[in-house]
This record gives C-alpha cells, structure tokens and sequence, in this order.
C-alpha cells in the first residue's frame, strides 16, 4: 500500500512514518504543506491512503482534501486528517469536506492504527 504523509511537522512525519512502518507499510510519500501533498498525489496516482494535517502554510489540509475531493482520480481515495483542531465544530467540518476519519494531536500509535485500520476496512 502507498501513503502519503502531508504535515509541516518534521517530526509528527516521522511518528506517522514509524507507525505505519511498525504497521508493515513502507512506501510512503511526504509533503510539508498541501502544495507539496498535492504535488505528491499527482506523482502518484497509485495512492491508497491520505494522512494529512489540517493548519500548514501554503496550503492548509482543508482545502487540500476539498481538491482531492474534486478530482474524479482520487474522490474515493480514504483521507485522515490528524490535526490539533479538536473542536466538534472542525471535526463535522473536515467529516463534510470529505475526510474518512479524524485523529486529534496528540496521539497514540495505537490510535493510528485503529483509526487506519478502520478506514482500510471500510
């Protein structure tokens, strides 16, 4: 399976990168910002799962999964966004805009994986 990790964050990359590497799947794209997600996306249409966050510069992860979403290419394409914006309010905005699952920072791996496995599964 192939990732794509997009968040501004060096090391939350890295935790999501380890997690997933702990969960077996190592082909896994990066982006600093939705600019760069997108960009990675592009380049690789074989994506399976989307993890981003959601404040970044340049592009934030809101508007990256509402183009993802408006792509016909990767509308079906399961998006987590993993953000410190926990409100009930930002999580039914990002469930509306198209995302399969939320995750709030800080996070467990075991929450990484449960929250993956059942977007996988769906």
């Amino acid at each position: 399976m192939k990732f794509v990790v997009v968040d501004d964050s060096s090391t939350m990359r890295r935790i999501i990168v380890n997690t997933l590497k702990s969960m077996g799947h190592t082909d896994v794209v990066q982006g600093e910002d939705g600019v760069e997600g997108w960009r990675a996306i592009n380049s690789n249409p074989d994506v399976d799962v989307i993890l981003t966050d959601w404040n970044m510069p340049n592009m934030n992860g809101m508007r990256l999964v509402q183009k993802i979403r408006a792509d016909a290419r990767f509308e079906k394409i399961p998006i987590v966004m993993i953000t410190t914006e926990g409100g009930k309010k930002e999580v039914i905005s990002a469930m509306k805009a198209g995302v399969n699952n939320y995750i709030v920072k800080p996070f467990t791996p075991d929450v990484l994986r449960k929250k993956l496995e059942s977007v996988l599964e769906g």
